[in-house]
């Protein structure tokens, strides 16, 4: 069985297409992760999450998504939380007549994704948390974004400020920033915010996972979301975002081995 981590596709779905001819997947025995930011960006987000939707009905738990801040965007345009601003392509999702199942099966997908020694998340982990203390704040969230719109409200719109929140709330909103806005952050484990490539980042500020002493050292963390970086694969980590909706590349590795497959942008 091997396992094929797939970066941000953000609608880029010719390109998504393309890349699976590529792949030797054996969609009988084989495992399909995607690190999440399906949509948006890019011109056919619908088409990504009906292909993402359908694939999860015929790989069951051997296909895994995980939510990045495009998808949990999206969620929040569906409930009049965010505006959709003229970047947003995944507006046609809304206008579609299968609005409603593509987004319930949207918001069913978790933050984290654990798996033998790899651990899957969409931006990444404070330097603090172990990687069980990491699935334990994703089962907090994610049971927060489920219990009602208001406690879900207050973690994905924008607007409400988290010095307003409870202190509970607050931790919540971190954790979730870690889970899918985190690039790089303060050897304290202060989110930087910064999207350009690490050659770039401000002084104090550091990749997150190269904060000294990092606690989920012991597993491999596979990610995107961190288009400047590019593809990095070293002890600990695969970063998957090559920029695809930016003309770059959608890539996909196999974890096990690792061998590298790479779909150039066709616009």
């Amino acid at each position: 069985m091997a396992t094929f981590a797939i970066g941000d596709v953000h609608g880029c779905y010719r390109e998504l297409r393309k890349l699976l001819e590529i792949i030797p997947l054996d969609r009988e025995r084989d495992r399909l992760w995607l690190v999440g930011d399906l949509v948006n960006r890019g011109p056919d987000s619908l088409k990504v999450l009906r292909w993402a939707r359908r694939t999860s009905r015929e790989m069951g738990g051997r296909f895994q998504v995980v939510l990045g801040n495009h998808d949990l965007r999206l969620l929040a345009m569906d409930r009049g939380w965010v505006r959709p601003r003229s970047w947003d392509t995944a507006k046609e999702v809304l206008r579609s007549p299968h609005r409603e199942k593509l987004l319930r099966w949207l918001a069913r997908q978790p933050l984290l994704h654990r798996e033998d020694e790899y651990l899957m998340v969409h931006g990444g982990l404070w330097p603090h948390w172990t990687a069980k203390q990491a699935a334990t704040w994703a089962g907090r969230v994610e049971r927060t974004l489920a219990r009602g719109k208001r406690k879900a409200r207050q973690l994905l719109d924008p607007s409400i400020d988290v010095s307003e929140m409870s202190a509970a709330t607050a931790d919540l909103h971190r954790a979730l920033e870690a889970f899918t806005r985190l690039r790089s952050c303060t050897r304290k484990g202060r989110l930087c915010r910064h999207s350009g490539p690490p050659a770039t980042l401000p002084k104090g500020c550091l990749p997150w996972f190269e904060v000294p002493d990092r606690r989920s050292a012991d597993v491999t963390v596979v990610c995107g979301h961190w288009a400047a970086l590019g593809l990095r694969i070293q002890e600990g980590l695969v970063a998957l975002d090559t920029g695809c909706a930016w003309g770059g590349a959608l890539t996909a590795v196999r974890l096990d081995e690792p061998t590298v497959f790479r779909q150039p942008a066709l616009e």
